[in-house]
């Protein structure tokens, strides 16, 4: 499916493109810096240089296959672009991002908004957290 979703994007498929793409749809950490993707890529005897990374991400992210995080540390992360809203838990202590979705804080948000007059138009929450001992 990654050189369908390449061409969809109007962008030529090329194997540097088709190999990031299915490195990011097949990770086990779906949140990955461009420092990653090319760790990744090196381990797997890929010929792809890190600026060719940096490029490919840039593209896939204008193109609406990926969304860029910045969180905390200050890098950014990139993950597939999903349609289903989710929001994120990034421990403190080892970086590993956490996705998930509660209907109940949605609702507040939206409710916090409206008791201030707005309407709520999009949001990104992102929870910092630390390992309970």
């Amino acid at each position: 499916m990654e050189e369908q979703d390449i061409k969809n994007a109007g962008l030529k498929v090329t194997a540097p493109r088709v190999k990031i793409l299915q490195l990011l749809e097949s990770a086990p950490n779906s949140h990955m810096s461009a420092e990653d993707v090319y760790k990744a890529l090196i381990e797997s005897d890929e010929d792809v240089g890190l600026a060719t990374v940096y490029r490919v991400l840039t593209q896939f992210e204008e193109k609406g296959l990926l969304v860029r995080h910045n969180f905390n540390d200050g890098r950014s992360v990139f993950e597939i672009a999903k349609d289903d809203h989710h929001d994120h838990m990034v421990c403190v202590d080892t970086g590993q991002v956490v996705e998930f979705y509660s209907a109940e804080i949605e609702r507040l948000q939206k409710e916090i908004a409206l008791n201030h007059g707005y309407d709520l138009m999009d949001h990104k929450l992102v929870l910092y957290v630390k390992k309970r001992c």
